[in-house]
C-alpha cells in the first residue's frame, strides 16, 4: 500500500466539497493531473469517467477505488477524498462512501495497481471500522485513521494476496453486467506459449480448458492482436507477454468460463 501511503505523507488527501460522485471524481483527477511527474495532457478524468460508465469501483463499507490506466512507463499514483456525508456511489451494499482513493496505473504499474487494490479489499474485511469515517469531524482524523489501516495491513497481508489479485484482474476484465448475469465463475491460470512454425503449447491444470486451446488453430494470431479471446464459453485473458529465442512467445493469461 505504498502509493496510499505516499499520498497520506505528501498531502494527497482532501476533503470533498460536495457528495456528487462526477464532481469528485473530476476534482480527484485533477490533483493527480498536477503531479509534476505526471506527462502534460494525461486526462485522468476522462480515462476515470468513462472506466465508471461500465464498471462501479465501489467496493463497499464505505470505499471505493476508481482509476486510470496510462499508456506510459512511471510511478503508480493515488490521491484520496473524504466525504463527510458519504456519496451515492452506486455500491453493492448500498453503504453511502465516504473515502474514494482514485489511482493513476501505468502501463509498468498494473500488478502494483492489484496487489495494492487487493491489500486494500483485504483491509476493509478483517479491519475496517465503519462508524470511524461516519462519524470522523475533522480531516486530521481520517488522515491518522487511513495511515492506522496502512500500517496494520503490512501484519495481515499473506499468501492468499495472489489469489486475491487474480479474482480483481478478472473483475477488472469483464464488464460488471457480465459479472452479474452469472452465478458461478471458473478462474484458471494458464500458460500459452507461441513461435514461428511451433503449434502452440498450452500449459493449464484444466483439462477441459487444455483440450478447448489446442484445437483453436488460429490462437497465436488471436493473442497477438487482442487482450482476450473467446471460445467454447471461456475467455482467455492476456496479461502479458514474454519473448523468449528463437521468436518464442510465452501468453501470461487467466481463463474465465461462466455459468
Amino acid at each position: 500500500m505504498d502509493s496510499l501511503l505516499d499520498a497520506l505523507q505528501e498531502g494527497r488527501l482532501i476533503e470533498l466539497p460536495d457528495n456528487d460522485k462526477q464532481d469528485s471524481l473530476q476534482l480527484l483527477s485533477h490533483i493527480i493531473e498536477a503531479i509534476p511527474s505526471v506527462p502534460n495532457g494525461t486526462d485522468v478524468a476522462g480515462l476515470v469517467l468513462k472506466r465508471e460508465e461500465t464498471y462501479n469501483t465501489a467496493l463497499g463499507r464505505g470505499f471505493a477505488v476508481p482509476h486510470a490506466r496510462a499508456s506510459f512507463d512511471g510511478d503508480l499514483y493515488c490521491a484520496v477524498g473524504w466525504s463527510p456525508l458519504g456519496i451515492a456511489y452506486g455500491a453493492t451494499d448500498n453503504n453511502l462512501v465516504h473515502i474514494v482513493i482514485m489511482f493513476l496505473v501505468p502501463d509498468n504499474q498494473r500488478n502494483s495497481y492489484l496487489k495494492e487494490v487487493s491489500n486494500i479489499a483485504k483491509v476493509l474485511s478483517d479491519l475496517h471500522n465503519e462508524m470511524t469515517l461516519k462519524t470522523a469531524e475533522d480531516l486530521n482524523t481520517v488522515r491518522n485513521y487511513l495511515l492506522d489501516l496502512v500500517i496494520s495491513a503490512k501484519s495481515i497481508v499473506g499468501p492468499e494476496a495472489r489469489a486475491r489479485m487474480i479474482k480483481l484482474e478478472t473483475r477488472e476484465s469483464i464488464p460488471q453486467h457480465d459479472i452479474q448475469n452469472f452465478t458461478n465463475m471458473i478462474i484458471e491460470p494458464v500458460i500459452i506459449i507461441t513461435g514461428a512454425n511451433l503449434k502452440h503449447i498450452v500449459l493449464a491444470q484444466n483439462k477441459e480448458l487444455t483440450e478447448v486451446l489446442d484445437n483453436v488453430s488460429n490462437l497465436p494470431e488471436l493473442l497477438n492482436k487482442n487482450e482476450y479471446v473467446d471460445n467454447s464459453g471461456w475467455r482467455i485473458l492476456k496479461r502479458n507477454s514474454s519473448v523468449y529465442q528463437a521468436d518464442r512467445i510465452a501468453h501470461d493469461c487467466l481463463a474465465v468460463k461462466m455459468k
